[in-house]
This record gives structure tokens, sequence and C-alpha cells, in this order.
């Protein structure tokens, strides 16, 4: 039979990793999960959040970290999806090391084809390195550090559960600074 079983398409996902926008500084005594936005981290994330509308980007599911910039940062980046998606604030992604971010991921429920996960450093920056399918390249130089406030897509070919070292293609890096004169 030619043309193979169309009812077995390939499906890509595609992942985005958002971290959060500039914070203000730790306080003396002050809970590091409680630090704000600063005005420019408002700034930047509300950029990224138009340049979500602008490109289409509906995620499924969004993962969240609890703290309270990460909140912040989505609670203003969120208005840019045509539709609200199923949000979940998870405690085992404050401050995360990739690993326990890819475990994360890897629970992600297959009917979920795109998904954001709002995080922090070096995690996030970590598992993008480890994800990638080539350890370089223009991207990867692009995102430098993994500043905050910056938003990168994956295209992933494997499902949730198989997510892996090289398992995914990075399709873009979106840094805010880009998009706003004025944030550094």
């Amino acid at each position: 039979m030619a043309g193979g079983n169309p009812s077995r398409k390939r499906v890509v996902r595609e992942l985005y990793l958002l971290r959060h926008a500039k914070a203000v500084p730790a306080e003396d005594g002050a809970a590091d999960r409680d630090r704000p936005l600063e005005p420019r981290g408002r700034r930047a994330a509300q950029a990224i959040g138009a340049w979500i509308g602008q490109h289409d980007i509906l995620p499924d599911l969004v993962l969240c970290s609890p703290s309270l910039r990460t909140r912040q940062t989505l609670d203003i980046v969120t208005p840019g999806f045509d539709r609200p998606p199923k949000i979940a604030l998870d405690d085992g992604l404050y401050l995360a090391a990739a690993d326990r971010l890819l475990a994360r991921l890897r629970r992600v429920p297959a009917s979920a084809e795109r998904v954001l996960l709002v995080g922090h450093n070096p995690g996030l920056h970590e598992l993008t390195l480890f994800l990638a399918e080539s350890p370089a390249g223009p991207l990867l130089a692009r995102l430098g550090g993994f500043p905050a406030g910056v938003l990168v897509r994956f295209n992933v070919g494997v499902p949730w559960e198989a997510l892996g070292r090289r398992t995914a293609r990075l399709a873009s890096v979106i840094n805010p600074k880009e998009l706003v004169r004025g944030l550094d």
C-alpha cells in the first residue's frame, strides 16, 4: 500500500522554555521565592508576550515554578495566548536542575503537543544544552548564558517520555533585549 498508514502521522511536539524576567535583587532576610520583577523585567515580559501573540504560540500545558518572579512573568505573557492553556504550578520546578526539569517533562501527558516551561537558571540553560540536537550553532551562540526573559523553542520528534540528550531541534531563541530598546 503506497503512502503508509495516515493514522500513524508523526507528531512534532513543541517545547518552549522561558526564563523568568529580571527580578529585584535578593535582600537580606527576604525569601528568594518572593522576589518580584523589576520594572525592566515587566517590560521584557510584555515584549515576549507580544511576540508570543504575533507568532501564535498556543501551549496546551504550562508548567511553572511557584516563585513570585516566574508567576509574574507568566501572568504578563499569558494574554499573548489566543486561548488560556492549562497551567500547573509545580514546587519541583523551583530552582530545579536540568535533570529534575527533564524528569518533569517526561511526565507530560501525550495529549499535550505544545508545552511551555517557566523556570530558572542554571537549570534551563543546562536543559537547553542537553536537549539540543547540535552541541553548537548560531542559535546556541545567540542564547549565551540564557539571560532573564529569554524564550527558546524546540521541535521535539519523540514522545515526551523519550525526551533525552540531543532529541530536540532548537528552532528559535527570542531575547527581549532584541525586541525592546533600553532593557540593558
